[in-house]
């Protein structure tokens, strides 16, 4: 189902799912179109939001996310959240129980999908809200419980959201151009600001340095570009980076992977 120009019809689809059946959890399946937005908007039931294609950005009110195929990000119930479509986005999800909920993070949380996890969330996906719960979808549901359960979290592709103008200015302006290189001088006098202040209030409202800060940012960027399917090597120089090794240095750091192992397919 192509969720273009239809509306807010695939959120009260998954609504249904996770709200109006008695089952542990509900897969829902959608298409959606690049840039597609779902509006701030939250659940009854804890989320696991998983694309098998596509990058999609997740913003709480608390952090912002990066989810390329391969990783899942847990949303507890009742949190609420925007999802925007990055590419064509082939999302396949999850709705938890509070039973079954129980099994997963306390919090937002990043985790990998493995191949077998991937294969059960589609199986899920395939069948009806009310499946059998004597049948193949109640061990389906068992063994994904299971893989929640065992899945290590991850640090991974999560920013804290800025609330200060000046940092937002800042963060969308090197979101368009990731291999800006500007000092922090030199955004200090973008934003209206003395280094000072930006390194103080990235401090408080990150945790991190500037520059810290602009890492994640450019790892993050270019996981998104790795995911659609561009060559490493172009994905580092469009994020700021001269060398591709270093570039892959970092990032294998940073994430836990190589960027080859974010390229689709």
């Amino acid at each position: 189902m192509s969720a273009s120009g239809q509306g807010a019809a695939p959120l009260r689809l998954s609504t249904l799912a996770q709200d109006a059946v008695d089952r542990p959890l509900a897969g829902y399946a959608a298409d959606y179109g690049h840039g597609h937005a779902t509006g701030r908007h939250h659940h009854g039931r804890a989320q696991l939001l998983y694309a098998t294609q596509g990058v999609m950005r997740i913003e709480t009110e608390e952090a912002a996310f990066v989810v390329p195929p391969g990783r899942a990000l847990w949303v507890p119930a009742a949190l609420p959240h925007e999802v925007r479509m990055q590419g064509p986005v082939a999302m396949r999800t999850l709705f938890l129980r509070e039973d079954a909920a129980a099994r997963g993070p306390r919090a937002t949380t990043v985790m990998a999908v493995t191949p077998l996890l991937r294969e059960l969330i589609l199986a899920a996906c395939a069948e009806p809200p009310d499946w059998d719960e004597t049948g193949r979808a109640a061990h389906v549901a068992a063994l994904i419980l299971d893989e929640i359960a065992r899945a290590p979290p991850l640090a991974w592709l999560g920013l804290p959201v800025l609330r200060d103008a000046r940092l937002r200015r800042l963060a969308e302006a090197l979101q368009a151009d990731p291999a800006r290189d500007l000092t922090l001088e030199g955004w200090a006098m973008q934003c209206g600001a003395s280094p000072r202040t930006l390194t103080r209030l990235f401090r408080r409202e990150t945790g991190m340095s500037f520059g810290r800060w602009r890492q994640a940012l450019r790892l993050a960027e270019a996981a998104a570009l790795l995911a659609q399917g561009v060559a490493p090597a172009r994905a580092a120089a469009a994020v700021g980076y001269a060398s591709a090794p270093a570039f892959g240095a970092a990032f294998r750091a940073a994430l836990g992977v190589t960027p080859g192992q974010i390229a689709p397919g």
